[in-house]
């Protein structure tokens, strides 16, 4: 039984094998959805309907091409049904299909199936002619309940895609613009071609649209990956390698002596074997990906939520820390009223305990003022207002401002700065201050007995702030998280247990705002410790 293997039908047996591609690649990856398995139906109905055209083309007995002829229009019948299927549950396979759809669709595909393959039902006879199309001697009645089918069931499906375009966002709209588009270009080539030429005797295009129908499926494809999201590496190796196949089995089918035939079997063959292991070697690869770029968006979602929840505890913060500020002030204010005598004369035991409320509030103010400073600081919030600053004459307000202190400790204290210099800085003197104050006051706090020597400096066109006592020292475990966020040492703690951890974050904080330098050094606990800022100097 000869078969005559045109460039015709190598063309339709190409379009046949790459839809049959797209329904498998398709309906691999997951074999549950409904949208996917519709589709797998939908391309084995049209490979089916391409293949009957080989065989109605290609041979040329009487009863095979007349087998064929019923054959073609039994799989051209199984596609409308599948396709109306298809846009019921694309793209949410969740989608229920109502008894009316499950049960009543399928009626005519069944009904005109079992008249396609009946004797006389679609086909009478057919003429087989030397190179030309066979003609069809087809029951006309038939042939137009046919036509009717197809029309009508498409239409439906068309009215199914076009509702659903109504209510879809935008990228479910392009997809579904793709389906209709392609589906229609198919459809009218289609029923020109195969259906309403064969009509008036002209069978010259009848197979056009076994080759028109890659516009519908190419699309429907893309439609289906677009919305899945399938890895186009992976789609793009699966192509690659079942083209490569196809090639491979035409060449093979297309072979003239058993040689080439050995050779291209066992070449295809091989091709098979390393093609599968590339493919799952990919999706092994693409996987493995998707999961760490999930990991990483789950990491990023989370690292977001962090940063939002950071700023909004620093929001309060600074929030709370403002609103507990005022009254604050006031408390120090008025005991301060008191203690100078300003609202009459004290007892001694009155004049202790307004001094302990002076004390206690003065401590509190501290320490709302550094949340409020952290706050700012992690908002982004601190303002600075930078003017040229005598630093000799800042420290000397500072040391005169904790004097009381200083001398109610007994501590030696010194000051030390070249009287013919100047030691200016371009900054924010409250906030320098501040730096200053800190500095010189944690010295006095935890040093017990001894000296506190302060001392400014110029070097290399820099200004050093230094402060160097004999008190209870820094551990060496300690010096590296000097400067962190509440941190304190344990012999600091024993000392002063009204400490907060923030003042030398803050002190730091301020410095690196001024493109300073803050560091400490120490010898050890009970050695003595130093402090030093140092700054450019303004010229």
């Amino acid at each position: 039984m000869n078969f005559n293997l045109d460039a015709i039908n190598i063309f339709i047996l190409f379009v046949m094998l790459l839809n049959s591609t797209y329904g498998l690649i398709v309906y691999s990856r997951n074999r549950g959805d409904k949208t996917n398995f519709f589709f797998f139906i939908l391309t084995i109905s049209i490979s089916m309907w391409g293949l009957s055209m080989l065989g109605y083309r290609g041979f040329s007995d009487d009863d095979v091409v007349l087998f064929m002829s019923r054959l073609l229009y039994f799989s051209a019948i199984m596609i409308p049904t599948a396709f109306v299927y298809f846009v019921l549950v694309f793209p949410n396979q969740n989608i229920k299909i109502s008894a009316y759809q499950k049960y009543l669709t399928p009626i005519p595909l069944i009904v005109l199936c079992v008249l396609a393959l009946y004797p006389g039902g679609f086909i009478h006879d057919v003429i087989v002619r030397s190179n030309e199309e066979p003609f069809i001697i087809f029951n006309q009645l038939t042939h137009i309940l046919f036509g009717l089918y197809v029309v009508s069931y498409f239409s439906w499906a068309y009215w199914i895609v076009y509702k659903k375009y109504l209510v879809a966002n935008n990228i479910l709209k392009i997809q579904l613009g793709y389906i209709f588009i392609g589906t229609f270009v198919s459809t009218v080539i289609t029923l020109i071609t195969n259906l309403g030429l064969l009509y008036f005797g002209n069978f010259a295009l009848n197979w056009v649209g076994q080759v028109g129908i890659i516009f519908m499926i190419t699309l429907i494809f893309y439609s289906i990956l677009k919305f899945h999201l399938f890895n186009i590496k992976v789609i793009a190796t699966e192509l690659f390698v079942f083209i490569l196949w196809v090639f491979i089995f035409v060449k093979f089918f297309l072979s003239n002596n058993l040689q080439d035939q050995i050779v291209n079997a066992v070449l295809l063959l091989l091709l098979i074997i390393i093609g599968t292991f590339l493919i799952k070697s990919v999706i092994k690869e693409v996987n493995q990906r998707e999961k760490i770029e999930k990991l990483a968006a789950d990491l990023q979602t989370a690292n977001d939520r962090l940063l939002e929840l950071d700023k909004q505890k620093s929001e309060f913060v600074s929030f709370a820390t403002h609103q507990l500020r005022a009254p604050l002030t006031a408390m120090k204010g008025y005991a301060s009223l008191i203690l100078e005598g300003d609202l009459g004369k004290l007892s001694t035991v009155i004049r202790d305990a307004i001094t302990r409320i002076y004390d206690s509030s003065k401590t509190l103010t501290n320490i709302v003022d550094d949340y409020l400073n952290i706050s700012r600081i992690e908002l982004g919030s601190m303002k600075y207002s930078f003017e040229p600053v005598d630093l000799k004459e800042l420290v000397g307000d500072v040391i005169a401002e904790l004097k009381p202190n200083i001398e109610k400790s007994g501590l030696a204290l010194s000051f030390s700065a070249d009287k013919d210099k100047k030691y200016i800085v371009q900054a924010d003197r409250d906030k320098f201050k501040q730096i200053i104050s800190n500095i010189i006051d944690n010295s006095v706090k935890y040093t017990p007995s001894g000296s506190v020597a302060i001392s400014l400096d110029k070097k290399d066109k820099k200004i050093i702030f230094s402060v160097k006592d004999t008190g209870i020292g820094i551990a060496t475990a300690v010096m590296s998280k000097l400067f962190a966020k509440f941190s304190r040492a344990d012999n600091a703690n024993k000392q002063n247990i009204h400490g907060t951890g923030l003042g030398l974050f803050v002190a730091k904080e301020i410095v690196l705002a001024h493109n300073g330098k803050i560091w400490a050094e120490s010898d050890g606990e009970g050695r003595g410790s130093a402090f030093f800022v140092e700054w450019e100097e303004a010229l």
